[in-house]
């Protein structure tokens, strides 16, 4: 595929998930008050319209298909308003409509992975077409009416025109055979015309309303009738646009008939004719205008070129920061470096703007994804019979693109789990309780400094620590006698791989995976999760995450020679102590007390085997450090102060010697061009206290 491809295929794709995430929040808002509005059938029809076309200039033949069935179903719809389906036909069109959708997603994702669509969508496009049919089926008392206005071809192979005296010249027009609904796919092509302000009649008159009409078109086709030959011209333009059109052809009207009637009208039918010009040529300019280009206030850009821009805006901050620091400065006049400490203050701060700006550039909504999980919501309240409301609060909150990506799947498994968990089975449980007949999930997010707090809380059954120790003791999933664990590290033991209180597996859990898979991939992108509940009154799951992955706030300390980044989110508390406050475990490990609870201490001069400053645990600085519900304290020689610093990944030849597990995140260059790493403190937990 060559770039230019590469380009409308990315677009495509971009344009079409949009529509496909308006499209489904639509059908959900509509469900919540179970009807569609005008505007929504509109603009379904509009998105179903777009889709259609775009994907078959893509050649991506089976969603267009699916596309413009669903059109169809829908101009039906639009052409004889909502009100016309009862409650049970609306009930079904949203669960054909939210079927529709996932059929379009799992193409987009075939699409995606490179993977050949299935061109067999007989099976799906009937249902489209079987739902269609009963919406707009009818007793047929007034078929006879319909057949009359235009009738079949004699045995001979005679046409017979319509009975349309003033018509001129008429467009007979057959259709592909075997499409189905033929009188209201010939009615769509006639609603295209119009939509020209073209006049024109068309034959049988009543293909909308009369289904006995279809076997009529299907043998002798339709009339398009015209009174003069430049709108036929136009209008014969307009249908070669349409689809599913066999052929057509031009045929001459009844000419004495047509000729009499002009002569007696021409001295009536000139000026109308010179008014109806006037008029013409005044739409025409009211459409141009209408049709002027507006400014767009989106683009839609390549992230690798916004990781790029990132990339050079790191390299500008480090390069300033290691030219205002350079020991050159010191050699010049003092009068000479004020000037030039001046002109470095004003750089410090354009460099800082540009920081934030090329930042702001990669941060989005979070409204996309909290959107997806009221489709999620929906679904599950269907297949488990219970009563869920969803409330969303703080979706407007901002964050990287990156981490957008990475918060979705973890964000669906801890819903479908406060769903299929939390919530109890039946209302009358609920009411028995002292709740609402109706459960709530509430979603929120919001941002301090340097991170996103996100937070989804059930007011079901919550969690008892008890049950969950004793299906771990059962399992063999306990790390340390059960009379230790504290009730945070007991809710935390459901993050375990092959943690399950289902003791069946069902579509939605019972399998031992999901929220371990959540732990892993808030862990890939330096997030935690934290849980809480109250038995009886709910439980709530609370997951911090950076707001962005390429600048964060550390703390730097020196270790001998060597200066290491500790991110501020996992620092708890710096502090002193005596030789008499450190304690010993029963491996003679070392430890110490901070509010009430013991924690072991982390050398990093021996964990990372380098000559350190000092030895006396009283001599150095002991960080307090924590991630997840991981504890300990490192032990450095100085703390150098906190910075913003540009997070560097490690080379690619670093990737063998698997460094993540060693506790090392990353690096950053300092001001002095010396390279600083930055620890990955749940890493370095794992690799010191668990595996030691």
């Amino acid at each position: 595929m060559d770039s230019t491809m590469e380009g409308m295929l990315d677009t495509y794709l971009l344009e079409t998930e949009s529509l496909l995430d308006k499209l489904d929040e639509m059908l959900i808002a509509a469900e919540k008050v179970g009807d569609f509005s005008t505007d929504d059938v509109n603009e379904i029809f509009r998105i179903m319209h777009t889709i259609k076309g775009s994907s078959a200039m893509m050649e991506f033949t089976p969603i267009s298909s699916i596309a413009h069935h669903i059109e169809d179903m829908f101009f039906f719809i639009r052409d004889k308003g909502i009100d016309s389906l009862n409650g049970e036909q609306k009930r079904e069109l949203f669960d054909l409509m939210f079927r529709s959708e996932d059929y379009l997603r799992s193409g987009l994702e075939k699409v995606k992975a490179g993977e050949e669509l299935d061109n067999n969508v007989d099976a799906f496009a009937g249902e489209i077409n079987g739902f269609l049919a009963k919406i707009s089926g009818k007793d047929g008392d007034n078929s006879a009416a319909g057949a009359a206005s235009t009738q079949t071809a004699s045995a001979s192979g005679e046409r017979v025109l319509p009975n349309d005296p003033t018509a001129k010249k008429f467009i007979h027009v057959f259709l592909d055979e075997g499409i189905g609904m033929e009188n209201l796919r010939a009615f769509m092509i006639v609603n295209a015309i119009k939509e020209f302000d073209l006049e024109f009649r068309y034959y049988p008159e009543d293909m909308d309303s009369n289904p006995e009409t279809a076997q009529s078109i299907i043998d002798s086709g339709f009339f398009l009738a015209f009174d003069n030959d430049e709108t036929l011209d136009k209008g014969e333009k307009v249908l070669r646009e349409q689809s599913h059109i066999l052929s057509y052809e031009i045929v001459e009207g009844k000419k004495e008939e047509v000729k009499k009637e002009e002569t007696g009208n021409a001295k009536e039918s000139t000026p109308k004719a010179q008014g109806d010009k006037d008029n013409g040529n005044a739409q025409q300019a009211a459409q141009q205008k209408s049709a002027a280009p507006v400014k767009q206030s989106l683009i839609s850009v390549n992230l690798q070129k916004l990781d790029s821009l990132n990339d050079l805006v790191g390299e500008i901050v480090i390069t300033e920061s290691m030219v205002t620091s350079s020991p050159v400065l010191r050699m010049l006049p003092q009068e000479s470096l004020d000037n030039f400490m001046k002109s470095a203050r004003q750089l410090r701060k354009l460099t800082d703007d540009l920081q934030d700006i090329a930042m702001s550039l990669r941060m989005v909504s979070i409204s996309g994804v909290f959107q997806k999980m009221n489709r999620i919501v929906r679904d599950m309240k269907q297949k488990l019979g219970k009563e869920v409301k969803l409330t969303i609060i703080g979706e407007d909150t901002e964050v990287d693109k990156t981490i957008v990506d990475s918060i979705q799947d973890p964000l669906m498994h801890i819903v479908r789990n406060s769903m299929d968990h939390g919530i109890e089975e039946t209302k009358e449980e609920r009411i028995a309780a002292g709740k609402d007949a109706e459960g709530e999930l509430t979603l929120s997010a919001f941002h301090t400094s340097s991170e996103v707090i996100i937070t989804v809380a059930d007011d079901g059954y919550g969690m008892n620590p008890e049950k969950l120790l004793d299906k771990a003791e059962e399992k063999g999933l306990l790390y340390k006698p059960r009379s230790e664990y504290s009730k945070k590290e007991a809710l935390g033991l459901i993050m375990l791989p092959g943690f399950s209180t289902n003791q069946s597996v069902t579509e939605f859990s019972g399998r031992g995976v999901g929220m371990d898979v959540v732990k892993k991939n808030l862990e890939s992108v330096g997030g935690t999760i934290s849980i809480s509940s109250e038995l009886g009154k709910g439980s709530t799951f609370t997951m911090k995450i950076p707001l962005t992955l390429a600048i964060m706030d550390g703390m730097k300390v020196n270790v001998g020679d060597s200066i290491f980044t500790i991110p501020i989110v996992n620092i708890r508390q710096s502090f002193k102590v005596d030789d008499a406050e450190v304690v010993f475990d029963e491996n003679g490990n070392e430890m110490v007390k901070r509010m009430d609870v013991f924690y072991p201490i982390v050398r990093l001069n021996n964990f990372y085997g380098i000559e350190g400053k000092y030895t006396d645990l009283a001599d150095g600085v002991l960080i307090w450090v924590e991630a997840n519900d991981k504890s300990c304290c490192l032990f450095v020689d100085d703390l150098i102060g906190e910075q913003q610093v540009v997070v560097k990944p490690l080379p690619a030849y670093f990737n063998a010697y698997n460094l993540k597990d060693s506790g090392i995140n990353g690096c950053s260059i300092l001001g002095d061009g010396n390279i600083c790493i930055i620890l990955d403190v749940l890493g370095l937990y794992s690799q010191a206290i668990e595996n030691n």
